[in-house]
């Protein structure tokens, strides 16, 4: 059976959000190679002119270090579809 996968999301909001979104996707990479975590889906998203979001993909089983190191301000099961 296939491991889960867990979406991590940061929320920004504000007039700035969308660039510190962007930015903060730049970060998340930087996480990924240093960790050398098995997955490498990351992103960020404009919801409207006030909120944007950055987010990070990861397996069920990483899921717990990665939130405890980096904080993200929620999360839900990643589906690609």
């Amino acid at each position: 059976m296939n491991e889960r996968k867990i979406k991590l999301i940061w929320d920004f909001r504000g007039p700035s959000a969308l660039k510190t979104a962007e930015h903060h996707r730049i970060h998340l990479e930087e996480y990924i190679t240093a960790e050398n975590l098995a997955l490498n889906i990351t992103g960020f998203k404009d919801l409207n002119d006030m909120h944007s979001i950055a987010y990070l993909v990861v397996h069920e089983s990483e899921m717990i270090a990665v939130r405890d190191a980096l904080k993200p301000h929620r999360g839900e099961v990643y589906s690609s579809e």
